[in-house]
Formats: C-alpha cells, sequence, structure tokens
C-alpha cells in the first residue's frame, strides 16, 4: 500500500519580515528562533511520517519566507496539479520556485500534469481548497485571498463538484485555518470564520452529528490547521477542550510546537501539501 506523500519546505530563509495577515507579528520574530523554526519544522515532518506518511522536501529561497507553506502552492488531485496565483506581492515570487518543484515531481513521474490558472484568476491553493474524500468534493474558501472564479476553475479542471464558502474575516484568511475535513465525513470547522450563507452551505452537506465545532480558543491556536492521515490527527499544540471533543470521536492527536510558523499565520497544514490524493 502507497503511503501518503506530503511536500515540505525546508526553513532554512523562513523568518516574519512583513505582514498580510493579522497575526504576522514581524516587530517580535528574532533571528534566534529561526533555529527553533527548524526544530518545529523537523517534528512535524517526523510526525507525519510517524503517522504513516513519505515527505519531500523542497529547499527554501532566500527573500521568500512565506515559501514554507507549500500548501498555498497548488491543488492537487488524481496526479494534477492546478498551480496557485497569489494575491499578494510579498507571495508572488514564489509562483517560480513551486512551479520548478512540480516540474522536478513531474519529470520522476509523482505527478502527472501541471496546469496554470487563467489571467486575473487568483487562487492560493490547498489554503483554501479542501479535498473531502467521504463526500467527493472540494471546500473551497474565498475572498481575502482567492476569487470566486479560482474556485470556479478547480471544478473545471478536477471535473469535481466545488463549494463555495465565503470568509468572513481577515484573521482566517485560508479556508485551513478555520475548516477541516476529518475521517468518516466529520469537519473540524470555526463558524465565526464564514458567513451566514457559508454557515448555511456547511450544515446543508455535513450532518449535525458530525460537525466539530472549533472555540475561539481552539482556532486562535491553529489547531483546525490540522493534517489528517487515516484517524490521525497532526496538529500545533491544542487546548484540552479539543483534546477532548477529537479522542471522544477516536482520533488520535499527535501534537507539535509550531509557535514559530504561528507567527507567519501557518501551522501543519499550512506547512504540508499532500500529492497523492486520488
Amino acid at each position: 500500500m502507497t503511503k501518503p506523500l506530503f511536500l515540505m519546505t525546508d526553513p532554512g530563509h523562513y523568518d516574519v519580515s512583513y505582514q498580510i495577515n493579522p497575526w504576522m507579528k514581524p516587530e517580535v520574530w528574532e533571528e534566534s528562533r529561526r533555529r527553533q523554526a527548524e526544530e518545529s519544522s523537523t517534528a512535524l515532518r517526523r510526525a507525519v511520517e510517524a503517522a504513516g506518511g513519505e515527505v519531500e522536501i523542497i529547499q527554501g529561497v532566500a527573500g521568500l519566507p512565506d515559501l514554507v507553506f507549500p500548501a498555498n502552492a497548488a491543488v492537487v488531485l488524481d496526479g494534477k496539479v492546478l498551480l496557485a496565483r497569489f494575491r499578494h506581492p510579498e507571495r508572488q515570487g514564489e509562483e517560480e520556485p513551486f512551479r520548478q518543484a512540480f516540474e522536478a515531481l513531474k519529470a520522476r513521474g509523482v505527478i502527472q500534469t501541471i496546469v496554470d490558472l487563467p489571467q486575473g484568476c487568483l487562487h492560493e491553493g490547498a489554503g483554501d481548497a479542501h479535498w473531502d474524500a467521504h463526500r467527493q468534493l472540494f471546500w473551497t474558501g474565498y475572498g481575502p485571498r482567492s476569487s470566486k472564479e479560482g474556485c470556479d476553475f478547480i471544478e473545471m479542471t478536477f471535473g469535481k463538484p466545488v463549494v463555495h464558502l465565503q470568509l468572513a474575516s481577515d484573521r482566517f484568511y485560508h479556508l485551513d485555518t478555520c475548516f477541516c475535513p476529518l475521517a468518516d465525513g466529520d469537519v473540524l470547522y470555526f463558524p465565526e470564520a464564514f458567513t451566514p450563507e457559508a454557515l448555511a452551505e456547511i450544515r446543508a452537506r455535513v450532518a449535525s452529528e458530525r460537525r466539530i465545532e472549533a472555540t475561539p480558543a481552539e482556532a486562535a491556536a491553529f489547531c483546525v490547521n490540522a493534517v489528517l492521515i487515516d484517524r490521525t490527527v497532526v496538529m500545533a499544540k491544542a487546548p484540552e477542550t479539543l483534546r477532548r471533543k477529537l479522542t471522544a470521536r477516536g482520533y488520535r492527536l499527535v501534537e507539535v510546537d509550531l509557535d514559530p510558523f504561528i507567527l507567519s499565520g501557518g501551522a501543519a497544514y499550512c506547512m504540508t501539501l499532500r500529492l497523492d490524493r486520488a
């Protein structure tokens, strides 16, 4: 059986040097934190591998600190890669290094096809597109970063239904910060991050007994930004309230200290991109 395959980025050039979301705090970043970031990234990789996954590492690039968040690089399904186009100039330089990484993966047969968004379309990859294997659809977030047109192009590219969820706050600027499909149709989400219309979409498709609502404290700890491998959930350090919710449903939690990356508004899901979804 093939192991789940994830893409990660070496954090050697990671820092917090600008602010494009409310979590980013360049004023508190110190170079001494880079060592902690390297340790946190290594701990996340080991946690993914211990849970049964494999990890591909690409190199960081000086001046592109957010390259450590490859979830934003692309949407991937059935060997097809839809490359992202970033809204903020600070991240647009990531597009070419990520393209080169995917071209290298294609040359090795890890992926088969690379697709570009139409000109003028914005979409920030799996950060705003969660594949729900149980329902066989994409949950897509739009508003702060991705455009609704970008979400529509996902449906055209992969031939799978798309559910549009408008995000209501710059604090939860990508869908992966506030929404996470789990196993057997369960969904972990933070209701306050969504417009009333988006909440209605979620509640129409997810039965009440399958909805796990995160509290403000759980969402602020970036625990909704999690990686699922079978019934293991790899996430940032979690409040006890969330531990109880998930373990009661039979999930195994693996917590990693990701504080250096939370300073930039990202955590476990942002730091990985699953390449083998089918």
